[in-house]
């Protein structure tokens, strides 16, 4: 038996999970979802793993839900909302390893998600509070990946998905996903961070849940990469895991995760967790590096690995945590080490998105420069690859053809037409100024569409 609470991360203030809460009331802070558990007999847990993959139930199936007993807050089993997702690939990678100077090296490719990356492990346990909740309607700010994970999970519960996304900053293979999936899909002028800013205002005001990484229950999902990553390699530790860093809450959710793992008995000693930034979006690179480590250092994003280009992470504080939890590390890498990585990684016949390739760069980087956290060419390493190579496939074709700049403007349009399709369900993203009241009306409206309840 268990009881799930949320905790404020610094002040430890305790709320219940009754209500849609992403901060504390008391200090601002970001939560977490916490549990009072009955005594775990890690052997026997870790033996029920195994055998629930001869399972054919849904919730066995999926690569998250198999780990219940680590996210019990769900309550009743027709509750959960599952695709299924995880049971990614962890693959070697020998060129990808010698490229980096290391002996071996692997990789967990979350890009073999339903919808191709990450976010699925930790959509399907937020909508599943969602539904907990009753909402009718889900919301995100999202440079691709969120939105298209989002947008999915909402469609399979009977959901509205709400999406900000930054105009123009978005590639067509994420962008396509999102409006296939039924979303309401606004291009805001302005960044990500503006997006985001957005949704933290306009969402409680109407009663739409958030399903960004500053919601809790997203990061419970996104935790069991760190089980399942372990589960595969038979309770084997690595040495170190390195992630790419955006909003960073991959990167605070496998914190929490091997944290749990460790204090609940399932492993004795954490793996490091290095997090791995573009030069150019790279505020948690700053501010760990700054005098002042108590404040973050935003910075204005610009890079073309857009699923991190992220210049104020709402997760960076649970980052911190992670680091100082696992001993780990931040570093940046240039735009030409995330190209030439994402090349090399493509030549072990896996492929990626470009942010997923800082992975790479960044221990290459860490191997040959040096730090006061060294890697040693015999480490145990495994990379975080996010999302699959078809999300960006844009930037793979000018890449190998040459044509791959750091600034460019590209121009889409029909020069020759016949036989015109009639677009009889489209779904079209919608232009919008970052105006919240006019934002407001456009949501009531899609809102007051939806089929009575």
């Amino acid at each position: 038996m268990s009881s799930a609470f949320l905790q404020c991360i610094s002040c430890a203030a305790i709320f219940p999970t009754t209500q849609p809460l992403y901060q504390c009331s008391h200090c601002g802070d970001l939560l977490d979802v916490n549990y009072t558990l009955d005594p775990l007999d890690p052997t026997e847990i870790k033996e029920r793993w195994r055998q629930r993959r001869l399972s054919r139930r849904p919730i066995d199936i999926s690569g998250v839900w198999r780990y219940r007993e680590l996210i019990p807050f769900y309550g009743q089993e027709e509750n959960i909302i599952t695709y299924p997702e995880g049971n990614t690939a962890l693959l070697s990678a020998p060129r990808s390893a010698r490229y980096a100077g290391l002996r071996s090296l692997q990789v967990k490719h979350q890009g073999f998600n339903p919808t191709g990356s990450f976010k699925d492990n930790g959509m399907t346990t937020g909508v599943t509070q969602a539904q907990i909740l009753g909402m009718r309607a889900v919301m995100c700010a999202s440079t691709g990946n969120t939105s298209a994970s989002m947008a999915a999970y909402a469609a399979r519960a009977g959901m509205l998905g709400i999406v900000f996304i930054p105009e123009g900053q978005v590639a067509f293979g994420k962008l396509a996903q999102s409006l296939d999936f039924g979303a309401l899909t606004l291009q805001i002028r302005g960044d990500f961070d503006v997006a985001m800013s957005l949704v933290r205002e306009i969402a409680p005001e109407i009663g739409i849940y958030i399903l960004n990484s500053v919601n809790p229950f997203r990061l419970e999902g996104q935790k069991t990469i760190a089980i399942e990553l372990l589960d595969q390699r038979g309770w084997d530790v690595p040495d170190r895991i390195v992630v790419p860093g955006g909003n960073l809450g991959n990167s605070s959710s496998l914190g929490k995760g091997f944290k749990e793992l460790y204090d609940w008995g399932f492993i004795d000693h954490m793996p490091r967790i290095t997090i791995v930034q573009a030069e150019g979006a790279d505020p948690l690179y700053k501010t760990i590096t700054s005098a002042d480590q108590e404040s973050l250092v935003t910075v204005y994003a610009r890079t073309l690995a857009t699923a991190i280009k992220i210049g104020r992470p709402v997760s960076w504080k649970k980052a911190m945590r992670a680091m100082t939890w696992t001993d780990g590390w931040v570093t940046e890498v240039s735009e030409q080490e995330i190209a030439d990585a994402k090349a090399i990684i493509g030549q072990d016949g896996i492929g990626c998105e470009p942010a997923s390739a800082t992975t790479l760069a960044g221990v290459r980087k860490l191997m040959n420069q040096g730090t006061d956290k060294p890697i040693s060419d015999d480490e145990d390493i495994v990379l975080l690859l996010t999302g699959q190579v078809l999300k960006d496939p844009d930037y793979t074709v000018r890449y190998h053809r040459g044509e791959l700049y750091e600034d460019y403007v590209t121009e889409t349009r029909v020069i020759h037409s016949t036989g015109k399709i009639r677009s009889t369900y489209a779904n079209a993203p919608i232009e919008v100024p970052p105006d919240k009241e006019v934002i407001k009306r456009l949501i009531e409206e899609r809102l007051s569409q939806l089929p009575k309840i």
